[in-house]
């Protein structure tokens, strides 16, 4: 996704012609996601159960960065989305053991479609893709003295829609879905975005919504059921 935002940026800089043709923006974005769901990091691991608020999230998170980007030429779309994000849980596994569980996700989102419809208020684009995923789950027992991790890497192919509806001169609402190709990859991949964004200046944009990232994913004694969703901050940029 960030080469998307770079060479959207170096073209349009290098070419006024080209500048006319393409419309980009990147935007990075301020996710306040929950978490919840299974984890089985490896055979004979014991499965791990997460149910955190953001609030919750934000006490054990490591880490978390999150990035997207769009172009357009003519009806030629282009998009993406860079998510990454790291959470923990401590808690008690029969008979009784001190448990420590780490959950490191990493989701690349590349799409490319075409604007099926665009009548001024409204703009319909049609895509598919791919969303590769990094996902690392570790698991310290009694104080390490059983540790294990998993570590699984796959990709789903996507099907997607991006609608773009103008509310007023200055806003606007973004809803966004794709629905992966089921056991490709994952077992089940989703994802749901929806904003509203007002224009501040030519160039630049903020945004308010909600996003929720799905993922079910089984291999051997490896299963990951994850749920992230919350709210999100966005400034957007256009060139």
């Amino acid at each position: 996704m960030i080469w998307i935002a770079a060479l959207a940026a170096a073209a349009l800089a290098a070419s006024p012609a080209l500048a006319q043709d393409w419309n980009a923006q990147v935007t990075p974005y301020v996710w306040a996601s929950g978490l919840g769901g299974d984890v089985t990091p490896f055979t004979g691991a014991p499965t791990l159960e997460f149910d955190k608020s953001f609030s919750e999230v934000l006490e054990d998170l490591d880490a978390a960065f999150f990035l997207s980007a769009y172009a357009r030429r003519n009806r030629f779309v282009v998009l993406g989305d860079l998510s990454y994000s790291a959470s923990s849980k401590s808690g008690l596994i029969p008979p009784g053991l001190p448990a420590t569980a780490e959950l490191r996700q990493r989701s690349l989102t590349l799409a490319a479609g075409w604007r099926a419809i665009d009548n001024g208020s409204l703009a319909l684009d049609v895509l598919a893709g791919v969303r590769a995923w990094k996902i690392k789950a570790e698991v310290s027992v009694a104080g390490g003295a059983i540790s294990r991790s998993g570590d699984k890497d796959f990709v789903d192919p996507i099907l997607a829609l991006r609608a773009n509806y103008r509310l007023a001169p200055r806003w606007s609402a973004i809803a966004y879905l794709d629905y992966g190709i089921t056991g490709m990859g994952s077992e089940k991949t989703t994802q749901v975005v929806a904003t509203v964004n007002y224009q501040m200046t030519d160039r630049a944009y903020v945004s308010v919504g909600y996003r929720r990232l799905d993922v079910d994913y089984r291999s051997g004694g490896t299963r990951v059921d994850a749920t992230m969703a919350g709210p999100l901050l966005g400034l957007t940029w256009r060139f």
